[in-house]
Formats: structure tokens, C-alpha cells, sequence
């Protein structure tokens, strides 16, 4: 539970708990996947309507909406962004609000993210003590398709006028209520590498009428750990994991093919650069040495998310305002976790920043549940933001 020395200083965004629970709640029952999220859209939309927010934009990405609050007089355009899918998994909570849909949970808390925009955006629709604007983005396909690339390369911040961007995200096991963001680099880049090997099958009885390629396999899959532990520099983060590896039917036949696969994970292009190389090096050389052919695809996902050192600052400032020094901190570690508002902070500076969730299970498990009593918080956040961004006066 939320510490009660540590509620939010925001009056008004207190008293839209219960409506912002019951948002959640909603969109928690009725998960949808990618860029199909059609139905959240229309609740959203209705909502920013019942607000008497007027300037409301769909279809980005398929299915997100861009919408406008005016403030009063000249400013700066804040964006604030929530990602709105789900996950395909079904969930264990049993909770009275579970995803009524099989296959489909919210197990990342994107749904408590949209509606602490919500919360944000009633707010700040109410009062509108800020100049400038407020652009709120509800984005679809956070997970894995890159719906934030798709939005910004549909001209999204140039049709609005962005000038900044923050988003922000739970955090499980991080104090409920407790804001945590950093300078430079704070999620990771994602890659995924497939190696297909192509041998040659037989008896297993007789290894010497074959080319294995699960002794290849094997050794390829030894061979890359050295990327980590002999190519890297020890002072940049790196992790390079083998997830998969798929051969073979039965004991006593030696297979064709094998497929090695895996996800890459760091902060700098030229690591990047450099795993890309070497993988594709080692590669080359076990399959020589084992008489095997081999193929690599390396496909290069989502970018590091970099905070502007700037506006982490700024962010940092507001967060201490509104819970306190001890219930904050511009020094959090970097996750190796990736996410895609990676893109709109390579088009516009700006800041990602947690926002804790409490102890549970973490995201993507299928017994996770955002924590409903840290929504006044995040919507507090992200309310002050635009306000201590663009001040009236």
C-alpha cells in the first residue's frame, strides 16, 4: 500500500481515484493486442470527450489517439505519452476484474498507464493553469511492433507542434509511489539474432556418414558468450542470451538443420555495432570448423531510451516536489529492459521515468496487477509536468 505521508499534493487528481480505478479496471478486462487496440481507443476518446477535450486525433498507428488541451496564452507543446496493448498470456489472478478475453492479459500495466493520462488529462482539461499545450498520446503495439516508431513517422510531432515528451511506467518491487528516472540512458536497446544451420542427417549410430549440426549448435552457442566476456568492454553493459534452440526428432537420428536464437541487449550503437560483427564472425568460423553452413539474420529492435539530460533534471525536480527527496531519485539504475518511447525521445528531448508499483509479481507474469493506489501519483506526475513546463505568467 501506498504510504499515506506520500499521497500526492494534487487535490483534485486524489479525488479522481475511484475514477481512474475504475478505467483501469475496464480496460483491464477488455485486453486487446498490437495496433488492434480499437476498442481502448474508443474509451479513451469518449472519456477525453466527456472531459470537453475537443481537439482529438485517431488512427496513428492504426488505432492511437493524439488529443490537445489548451492552455492559456503562448508556451511550449508538452507531450505526455501512455502505450495502451496488452500481452498475449492468460492470466492467473482470479481477480473479479480479470481479462475476460483468453490469450490476452494486461500483464505490463498499460492499462493503469492509460488511465493515469486519463486522470492527467481531466485534470488539466479542468484547470488549465498552464500556457502553451498539453499533447496526450495513447499508443498502441508498445510490445514488440513499435507503435511509437509508427507515430512519429506518421509526422506526429510535427503535426502537433512537440516540443518535449515524458512517459512514464510501473515498477515492480520499486516503493509504491516512489518516482525513479535517470540521465542518458535508462532502458536498453533490443536485438534478436536466428542462426540456421544446415548439415547433414544419418543414423546416430553412425556420426561418421553425417555433418551434425547439434554439435554445431552447441559449439556456436558456447562461442558467443565470449562476446560478453572477451569483446566487450567490462565498463559498458552488455547481455547477450540464447533463448532457443530447436533440433532433432528422436534419439537415434542424427538431424539436418538446428536454429540457435536470441535477444541482445545494451546502451551504445557501437556495441551494438560490434556484437553484430563479432556474431556474425564466430559464426562464420564454427560452421568452417565443424563443416557445417550457417546463416545469421540480426535484426536490430527498439533503440536504447535516452532521457536528455536536461529535461531528466526538470522531471527529477517535479518528482521531488510532489513525494519528496526520500521518495525519489534522478540516479535509478538502467534496465535491460527495452521500450519503444525510445523513438519519440530520439525526435523530441525529453524524459521516461517509474513511477513504483509496490511488491508483486513483475511485469509480463501472468499473476501481475498494476497497483490501482499508485495512479494518483503517476497522473500527479505527469499533471505537473505541463504545469512547472509551462507556467502561466
Amino acid at each position: 500500500p501506498l504510504r499515506r505521508d506520500t499521497m500526492p499534493v494534487i487535490n483534485r487528481i486524489a479525488g479522481l481515484a475511484d475514477e481512474m480505478k475504475t478505467w483501469r479496471r475496464h480496460i483491464h478486462m477488455h485486453p486487446e493486442l498490437g495496433r488492434d487496440c480499437h476498442k481502448t481507443a474508443a474509451f479513451v476518446v469518449d472519456r477525453l470527450k466527456e472531459f470537453g477535450i475537443t481537439d482529438i486525433s485517431t488512427g496513428w498507428a492504426e488505432s492511437g489517439v493524439v488529443a490537445v488541451i489548451e492552455g492559456q496564452g503562448e508556451g511550449p507543446t508538452i507531450g505526455l505519452r501512455a502505450d495502451m496493448d496488452a500481452l498475449p498470456m492468460d492470466e492467473i489472478t482470479g481477480l473479479d476484474y480479470a481479462s475476460k478475453v483468453p490469450g490476452k492479459m494486461h500483464a505490463c500495466g498499460h492499462d493503469g498507464h492509460t488511465a493515469m493520462l486519463l486522470g492527467a488529462a481531466k485534470y488539466l482539461s479542468e484547470t488549465r493553469n498552464f500556457a502553451g499545450k498539453a499533447v496526450l498520446i495513447f499508443q498502441p503495439d508498445e510490445e514488440g511492433g513499435g507503435g511509437g516508431e509508427a507515430m512519429v513517422q506518421e509526422g506526429m510531432m510535427d503535426q502537433f507542434g512537440i516540443d518535449e515528451v515524458y512517459g512514464i511506467h510501473n515498477g515492480p518491487g520499486i516503493e509504491a509511489g516512489r518516482i525513479e528516472l535517470r540521465a542518458g540512458p535508462i532502458m536498453a536497446s533490443v536485438d534478436s539474432f536466428y542462426i540456421d544451420i544446415q548439415g547433414k542427417g544419418g543414423h546416430g549410430a553412425m556420426p561418421h556418414t553425417t555433418v551434425d549440426p547439434v554439435v554445431a549448435a552447441v559449439g556456436m552457442v558456447q562461442a558467443i558468450q565470449t562476446i560478453v566476456s572477451r569483446n566487450n568492454n567490462a565498463q559498458e553493459r552488455l547481455v547477450v542470451s540464447v533463448t532457443q534452440i530447436n533440433t532433432g526428432s528422436a534419439t537415434n537420428i542424427i538431424p539436418d538443420t538446428a536454429r540457435v536464437c536470441g535477444t541482445v541487449r545494451s546502451f551504445d550503437p557501437h556495441v551494438r555495432d560490434m556484437v553484430e560483427q563479432r556474431m556474425g564472425e564466430i559464426i562464420a568460423g564454427q560452421a568452417a570448423s565443424y563443416g557445417v553452413e550457417a546463416k545469421l539474420e540480426y535484426d536490430r529492435g527498439y533503440p536504447a531510451t535516452v532521457n536528455d539530460a536536461g529535461k531528466a533534471a526538470f522531471a527529477a525536480e517535479v518528482a521531488r516536489e510532489l513525494v519528496g527527496a526520500d521518495m525519489s531519485t534522478d540516479e535509478t539504475v538502467p534496465m535491460m529492459a527495452a521500450e519503444d518511447f525510445s523513438y519519440m525521445l530520439e525526435a523530441r528531448p525529453g524524459a521516461y521515468a517509474f513511477v513504483g508499483n509496490g511488491e508483486g509479481p513483475m511485469v509480463h507474469h501472468p499473476a501481475y496487477d498494476f497497483n490501482d493506489e499508485i495512479a494518483p501519483v503517476g497522473a500527479s506526475f505527469l499533471a505537473r509536468l505541463v504545469e512547472k513546463a509551462a507556467p502561466l505568467g
